[in-house]
Parts: C-alpha cells; sequence; structure tokens
C-alpha cells in the first residue's frame, strides 16, 4: 500500500522513541574506492548525534569489486565498530548484492542505500521518526533529478509509467531501493525465493503501512556510475519480465486479432477471384504481409523467450549470490 498510513495503524504500530533502536544500512559496493571513505563520515556526521536511542551498522557488500574497495573497508573497520563487511565471490549485480544484504543485516529497521551518496543520508533521521511512528516502511522519493543527463531522466519517466501499467503491484515513481524496511518486512523479503530479482517491485509487491520522505538527489561525490545504458536497458527488461505476465497475455490478444484479420483478407482474396475473375496482384501485397507477420512472430517468439530464459533460472536453483567471507558482522536477532 503506498501513501500514507491510517491513524489507527500508525496507533497500533507506533514504538517507543526511547527504546533503543538498532537501524542497519545495507551498501552495495562495486569499485567504489574513492566514495567510501566519504560515504562513512557523512553517515557518521548524521546518525550519531542520534544516539542512544538509535545505533546503527553499516553492512557493505563488495560486489566483485576489482579496485581496492575492500581494502578501504577494512581500513576503516580497523577503528570504526559501526562498519562490517560482507565480501561476495565475483559481482553478482546490485539487487543480488542487496538480497545478501538484507539476510545478513539484522537491525531493528534496514535502509539499503548507494555508497556515492545520491542517496541523501540527511533524511535517515525523518525516516526513523516516520518509522518508529509506524509506518513500516518508508519510501525516500527524488523530487529534483536535475544531476541526471536529460536522457536518464526521460527514460526513467518512461520506464516507471511503462512498468506501472503492465505490473502486478505499481512501484512509486522515482523511489529507488532508497528506503526504510522494518524487520518484519525484511523478514518477509529474505522469504521470497525468487532468482531473477527486481527489488523494488518485491518491496511494493509485499505490502504493510507505508510512508514517504522526499529529498532532492545530489551529484555523486566521486567516480562513474558502472551503469550504462545498456545495463539499464536490461535492468527496465529484468524490471518489466519478473514482475509483469501482461506482455505474454498482449500476444493472445493480438494473435487473435491478426487471425481475424488474415482469415477475412483470405476470404476477400477468394471470392474476389471467384466472382470477378480478376488475377490477385501478388508480390508486393504477399511479400509486405510475409514481413509483417515474420517480424511479429520474431517479437513474440522473442518475449517467450524472455520468460522461458528466467524459469530456466528458476529451476537451475542456484544460489543468488556467494559469499567469500565475512567480517565484523553482528550475531543474528
Amino acid at each position: 500500500m503506498t501513501g500514507s498510513f491510517s491513524a489507527r495503524s500508525a496507533q497500533k504500530n507506533k514504538r517507543d522513541f526511547q527504546t533503543p533502536k538498532l537501524v542497519s544500512l545495507v551498501v552495495p559496493v562495486f569499485n567504489e574506492q574513492d566514495s567510501i571513505g566519504k560515504f562513512v563520515e557523512r553517515i557518521h556526521e548524521v546518525l550519531d548525534p542520534m544516539a542512544p536511542a538509535t545505533d546503527y551498522q553499516i553492512v557493505f557488500v563488495n560486489d566483485g569489486s576489482q579496485d581496492a574497495s575492500e581494502f578501504a573497508i577494512r581500513s576503516l573497520m580497523k577503528n570504526d565498530a559501526h562498519i562490517a563487511l560482507l565480501n561476495l565471490s565475483r559481482n553478482f549485480g546490485k539487487d543480488s548484492a542487496l538480497c545478501a544484504g538484507l539476510e545478513h543485516a539484522v537491525g531493528d529497521a534496514v535502509i539499503p542505500m548507494d555508497v556515492d551518496l545520491q542517496d541523501a543520508p540527511e533524511v535517515i533521521p525523518e525516516m526513523i521518526t516516520k518509522w518508529r511512528e509506524g509506518a513500516q516502511i518508508v519510501n525516500a522519493r527524488r523530487v529534483d533529478r536535475s544531476k541526471d543527463s536529460w536522457i536518464k531522466q526521460r527514460s526513467a519517466a518512461a520506464f516507471y509509467k511503462v512498468f506501472n501499467s503492465l505490473a502486478e503491484r505499481p512501484i512509486p515513481a522515482n523511489v529507488g531501493d532508497y528506503r526504510l524496511l522494518d524487520r518484519q518486512v525484511v523478514d518477509v523479503v529474505r522469504e521470497i525465493g525468487e532468482k531473477s530479482r527486481f527489488n523494488k517491485s518485491i518491496f511494493s509487491w509485499v505490502g504493510f503501512d507505508t510512508a514517504e520522505v522526499t529529498f532532492q538527489r545530489p551529484e555523486r561525490i566521486a567516480g562513474r556510475s558502472s551503469w550504462s545504458y545498456w545495463k539499464l536497458w536490461n535492468f527496465a527488461l529484468d524490471g518489466i519480465f519478473t514482475s509483469s505476465t501482461v506482455p505474454l497475455r498482449v500476444w493472445s490478444y493480438v494473435g487473435t486479432i491478426l487471425s481475424l484479420a488474415s482469415f477475412g483478407y483470405a476470404a476477400f482474396i477468394l471470392f474476389y477471384t471467384l466472382f470477378l475473375g480478376a488475377d490477385t496482384p501478388g508480390y508486393a501485397s504477399t511479400v509486405i504481409l510475409i514481413l509483417l507477420f515474420g517480424g511479429l512472430n520474431l517479437l513474440a517468439v522473442g518475449i517467450i523467450g524472455e520468460y522461458v530464459g528466467r524459469i530456466f533460472n528458476e529451476v537451475r536453483d542456484r544460489p543468488i549470490y556467494i559469499v567469500r567471507s565475512a567480517h565484523g558482522l553482528k550475531s543474528e536477532k
């Protein structure tokens, strides 16, 4: 459920502001050695003043980085008990890394966020306040994406529009993985066994009382994004095909309409030739129809192939991620 939570639900779920709580920040990292130190410094500035009512841990998930990201994190761990590190055996992708972080984070609430500080840490206290008031999910919505390129802004808007027109459960526009999840929500998400994961859709699908905070998306503090337009395109396809069967259903209707049109056209040609005795003008129209239906068939087969490929991944039942090593993680709650 997206939007404001009811007063009755808020009263029911309201948490004591004075009871100490642990908040886990889950931070996937891939070749971000220049951002890590600045990220930790900013988190301390924001969350240290909230002690002792709120304690926190930063769970870095090293998603197969090939730079000095692991060294940078482990160097900070020597003097910072808030930091924990989970090293994956290779690069599994952001959604898999986030899944690993959710599996190992033990906080009463969990906040997935990016290390580049485009997910502004300054809204975390507001998110925690809404959570303590009863919300079980607190979405962080980007109200200003002017720092993104024009193409990225337009493609993101188009994706949310297309996705929400097709998906079983819509996702809030301009809300990424950055949000607060109550422990109950995290436990439910952990029980979902999908191998092809699109976390934004999963977070929306599980429901629960939801609130929202807003922020302006700043520029990256260092480095360059590893998300190319090709990766973003494939990410969008994964989101649509793992969250909706509408593309398959559409082709049932398209196939029915085209079949009826084909039968009608065949009947027209037959009667035209029988009763008027005219030769059928053939070449151009035949080639056009062959190309049209051949192209549509290939498109339909391609869509079916997208679903079959994902079924294949589910049937193989391989793990979503593999942990190479873990450091500084607290025991399970």
